[in-house]
């Protein structure tokens, strides 16, 4: 149990480490304002979390400090311009009615960076999709000026983007900067996936569903355009990251959370196909919560199955019954 419980802790610093160094690049973006906004919603992510577990009558460990990697992913995801009392509102919001109120970190059901960005989405539209450009320093204070829609509205409504390969590698596009770095990102999931910090099999699903629908229903002017621009935009690789494979949510077994990932992918796609809805990837990881829930349902079903017929084999053969377990355990 206590090495469970010290994975997870490293698991919660390691993606906590990828989070920060995205955060640096939009700083680097941004300036000072998105950092600010950044702390904003940590500061109200504890705060609430620390309240909520005392009205709960439940002690505030380590373990609770998830609400911060939860709170910087919400952040990354929003324009750095972006109000920051909505914001703290929606991580408000992310950790007392997303989380909490569904019994707290150990019965997830919902990413609360997920669930607040699609509360933020559903209230606030026109103020979480309008972004400065890339380089344009606005005061913390100061009230945003000159706005303009994301790459990803760009592409959704014409199939068409208008900026180099490398601008779109290194994140040098109007959008949430956070999200928009697929080079930081890539690294990102390599080094998480490496680690087994997130679910492989969530990821692959994502990206492999993503990549197929592109190729058989394409957006672009070809097919290889609409692969790589379906891929980099609408924060794909971003949720399939941070959101999707989140190992809280996320089916244990990768071939049950590849299935999750792809019902998540293709579920999104067409909802950008049709409507050209922005960020759709994120919609969808909120709506099929059910199925992560069913499948991980199935994964414990199939596992106490097979516990039972481990403990009659221990009977019938006289192996310890403690060892039968943990070889069921092991598999």
């Amino acid at each position: 149990m206590q090495k469970k419980i010290r994975s997870q802790r490293f698991i919660c610093l390691d993606i906590f480490l990828t989070l920060l160094t995205l955060s640096i690049m939009e700083y680097f973006y941004y300036g000072l304002r998105a950092v600010v906004l950044g702390c904003v919603c940590v500061a109200v992510s504890v705060a609430a979390e620390l309240i909520s577990l005392r009205l709960m009558k439940r002690k505030f460990t380590a373990d609770d400090l998830t609400c911060v990697t939860d709170a910087l992913i919400f952040a990354l995801m929003l324009p750095a311009v972006f109000d920051m009392k909505i914001a703290a509102i929606a991580c408000i919001f992310a950790v007392t009615a997303a989380k909490n109120l569904f019994g707290g970190r150990r019965n997830m059901m919902f990413s609360p960076a997920a669930a607040a960005y699609v509360f933020v989405l559903a209230s606030w539209k026109n103020s979480v999709l309008m972004f400065t450009e890339p380089h344009v320093h606005t005061g913390v204070f100061e009230k945003a000026e000159n706005l303009v829609s994301s790459v990803s509205h760009s592409f959704n409504v014409t199939g068409r983007m208008s900026v180099s390969d490398f601008e779109l590698l290194m994140g040098n596009v109007p959008g949430a900067a956070g999200a928009t770095s697929i080079l930081l990102l890539a690294v990102a999931a390599a080094v998480l996936i490496f680690r087994r910090d997130i679910s492989a099999g969530a990821f692959v699903g994502t990206i492999t569903g993503t990549a197929l629908l592109a190729c058989f229903v394409p957006m672009g002017s070809s097919i290889g355009m609409s692969v790589k621009y379906t891929l980099s935009t609408n924060m794909v690789l971003f949720a399939a990251v941070y959101i999707v494979s989140d190992k809280r949510i996320a089916p244990k077994k990768n071939y049950y959370a590849f299935f999750y990932g792809l019902f998540v992918a293709v579920f999104s796609y067409i909802l950008v196909l049709t409507t050209a809805k922005e960020n759709a990837v994120i919609i969808a990881s909120v709506i099929f919560t059910p199925v992560a829930l069913g499948l991980r349902n199935l994964e414990n079903r199939i596992e106490t199955l097979r516990a039972d017929e481990a403990l009659k084999a221990a009977g019938s053969d006289d192996i310890p019954a403690d060892q039968a377990e943990e070889a069921v355990a092991d598999e």
